[in-house]
């Protein structure tokens, strides 16, 4: 059986600018394919690429966007066609008669105006890197946040898991910038911050924050918190936030059967808690409203990226302390350190049939005539013997 080949697409670019030119948004293009904002977001960003049906209805959209824009685009306006430059026969004309008007002469005839030449766009202004990064925090914190705030229940945590994550992203800019999507990279690294085993150790997490106030709210983040963490971040990033499978598993540094797993596993503990949630739309619809609810807000851009520099300049300082504290041990220990390796002396041991060594005392009167004798011989000992015939 062959397959069928895929059909083509216009570039990510051309694929925007069809949709700008019909004056769609991306949701209501999401709406007109099936799909969620998010992913359209992806395709127009050329982060994803459509697959199977989505593809084909993809396709079908933008070829359609594609003609009526041809339909609609201004045929241009024919050129007016020279005037010849010979002038008409003459032919006898009757005499004029005493009495007779003048014929009027024609207008004569008006020369087409010029069109308006297109006024070229302003080129964008660069932005430094200042203004890039409080553009990218206004746009995409707020909802950071809410999502936090799924995963960890805690509006303070949440917050400060967001705050986190920007300051390591102003540390790493050139690369976050130069990134396809650096919403993904700071939202990747706020949920690794806020899932962290060791904000359990934290003092704070001690003590529960309130719950929401409306029942529904709250029996819902209980049921969050109830899941395991990469089943909880999982369900967030598909049905909360709108994610592809592969998006999610690529978030996830998981695979695609790994991570679908996880879903349905997270889907079926939501539904048997709450049966009205096992429809994915009204699952998403909810999660947007339990994040919506609570009163979550970010701080401001310069202040997040002051508090970074300054977490940085203190790290800083902390290791070239450290460092010089280093130095100085190592310079101390060479200083005080002997030269020479000096053996420990080995402790005593009896040796078998010789009489234990006992402490001096007085000599007897025996002992001093025989110490006596041996100081009067001769140092190189007694005299030898010759032998002698007697």
């Amino acid at each position: 059986m062959t397959r069928s080949p895929a059909t083509p697409l216009p570039p990510p670019k051309a694929r925007r600018r069809l949709r700008e030119t019909a004056a769609l948004t991306q949701t209501q293009l999401a709406d007109r394919v099936g799909v969620t904002p998010a992913t359209v977001r992806a395709w127009e960003s050329g982060r994803t690429t459509p697959r199977g049906r989505k593809r084909e209805a993809y396709a079908k959209l933008l070829k359609t966007l594609a003609e009526e824009e041809t339909v609609q685009a201004p045929e241009p306006e024919p050129k007016p066609e020279p005037e010849s430059k010979l002038e008409p026969e003459a032919t006898p004309q009757p005499q004029p008669q005493p009495d007779a008007k003048p014929e009027p002469q024609p207008e004569p005839q008006s020369q087409p105006q010029p069109r308006p030449q297109p006024v070229a766009a302003p080129e964008p202004v660069a932005l430094t890197p200042a203004q890039a990064f409080d553009a990218l925090y206004a746009f995409s914190a707020p909802a950071l946040v809410r999502q936090t705030f799924l995963l960890t229940g805690r509006r303070e945590q949440a917050r400060e898991s967001v705050e986190r994550a920007f300051q390591a992203a102003w540390e790493h800019w050139p690369e976050v910038a130069r990134d396809r999507d650096p919403v993904g990279w700071v939202r990747a690294t706020a949920y690794e911050y806020a899932l962290s085993p060791w904000q359990r150790l934290r003092p704070r997490h001690r003590h529960p924050e309130p719950p929401p106030a409306d029942p529904g709210d709250r029996t819902l983040l209980n049921t969050l918190l109830r899941l395991p963490p990469r089943h909880r971040r999982t369900l967030v990033l598909y049905d909360g936030v709108g994610l592809d499978l592969p998006e999610t598993a690529a978030e996830t540094e998981a695979s695609t059967p790994a991570t679908a797993n996880r879903l349905l596993r997270a889907r079926e503990a939501v539904a048997g808690r709450l049966p009205a949630l096992a429809d994915p739309q009204v699952l998403h619809r909810r999660l947007a409203e339990l994040a919506s609810n609570e009163r979550l807000r970010a701080a401001e851009p310069p202040t997040v990226r002051r508090g970074g520099e300054r977490r940085a300049r203190l790290r800083t300082r902390a290791a070239i302390a450290f460092t010089v504290a280093l130095i100085g041990t190592t310079a101390l220990t060479v200083r005080t350190a002997p030269t020479h390796y000096e053996p420990p002396v080995s402790p005593g041991q009896a040796v078998r049939g010789v009489p234990q060594r006992v402490a001096p005392g007085a000599l007897s009167d025996e002992e001093l005539e025989l110490r006596q004798k041996l100081r009067d011989q001769v140092q190189d000992g007694p005299e030898r013997l010759s032998p002698r015939l007697e």
